[in-house]
């Protein structure tokens, strides 16, 4: 039963991010990733209670992918944030 309400619980979260995600309008994307570096912050660490946990194989997998993921995601989202505040410097 533990098999089955994990990968219940892993679906509904990735339907509730996707729905989340896809409500934001795309003018609200860039400065919205500021925040979005700090959920991924915060997955990061889940996944790394996770994957270190190891009561499964599945938990050990499912958070590795999740740290993988969400370290992508907190990179790109600070690639994005500096690119963006270096359209505001003065050029000299």
């Amino acid at each position: 039963m533990d098999i089955i309400s994990g990968i219940t619980i892993f679906v509904l979260a990735i339907f509730i991010g996707f729905e989340i995600i896809n409500k934001i309008p795309p003018t609200l994307h860039t400065p919205l990733m500021s925040g979005s570096n700090a959920i991924s912050g915060i997955t990061i660490v889940g996944a790394l209670l996770s994957s270190g946990s190891q009561h499964t194989m599945v938990t050990t997998v499912l958070g590795f992918l999740a740290l993988l993921f969400a370290t992508i995601n907190a990179v790109g989202g600070f690639m994005v944030t500096n690119r963006m505040l270096e359209m505001f410097k003065r050029k000299v």
